[in-house]
């Protein structure tokens, strides 16, 4: 199995010390960064397969090199938190994070977040060759095979996460899901979050995939139960 490089921004020098000991042990390729500035430049020019993020960080903070590196990269993004800072969750979700884990954690549930969430990138990396499946809802094409949608013929940047929500609902159009259901199928048994980051997921596909966004055509709100998707 080829060796994933893990670029940890944590500027606790002990925190960061000891994930990157206990990734090391695992297999992977690490490489740190005590702050925003340094942590993006290095996200930016040495391609690590998965970011682990925490939110305050000198110089820059985590919220920003999030945005600044989904500018440009679709690689997996796990923000560490702390506990008590729901905001930050739900922020840094809004900002294109894939995941987030909050402090204190355990070294285990930590490992099992970023295998997961390399092992889903992995995936979809080896889909792209894969015949077309094309599904076609009004202006709006999904590939369900490639993980490309375009409306109106323009590729539409969607997170990883962002397609797998829209992927699981448009192959099961007018079927009604609630947020919990949609947190156990789409994020997976290994992901511990709350029913806010299916909304958080759903509001950043809106605004990418609709005409306007509160008034969607395609992402359907059932009031009091959850989401479907529809055809227009």
């Amino acid at each position: 199995m080829e060796c994933k490089k893990v670029l940890i921004i944590e500027d606790e020098k002990s925190i960061a010390d000891i994930i990157q000991f206990n990734l090391n042990k695992e297999g992977f390729e690490t490489e740190t960064a005590y702050d925003g500035k340094t942590g993006l430049e290095k996200a930016l020019s040495s391609k690590p397969d998965l970011i682990l993020l925490d939110v305050m960080l000198p110089v820059i903070d985590g919220f920003q090199v999030c945005k600044k590196v989904r500018e440009s990269s679709t690689v997996p993004i796990v923000m560490l938190t702390a506990k008590e800072e729901e905001v930050d969750k739900v922020l840094g979700l809004e900002l294109g994070a894939d995941d987030y884990i909050t402090k204190p954690f355990g070294m285990r549930e930590l490992i099992a977040r970023i295998k997961a969430n390399i092992r889903r990138t992995d995936l979809m990396n080896s889909l792209q060759d894969a015949p077309a499946n094309v599904r076609v809802f009004g202006n709006l094409a999904i590939d369900l095979n490639r993980y490309e949608v375009r409306k109106d013929e323009t590729p539409l940047e969607l997170t990883l996460r962002e397609f797998e929500l829209l992927k699981y609902l448009a192959e099961r159009e007018n079927r009604v899901f609630s947020r919990e259901q949609l947190l156990e199928e789409v994020w997976g048994y290994e992901y511990y979050g709350d029913i806010r980051t299916v909304d958080v997921t759903v509001r950043r596909l809106r605004e990418k995939l609709e005409d306007d966004s509160s008034n969607p055509a395609y992402i359907m709100t059932k009031r009091g139960i959850g989401y479907y998707f529809r055809r227009p």
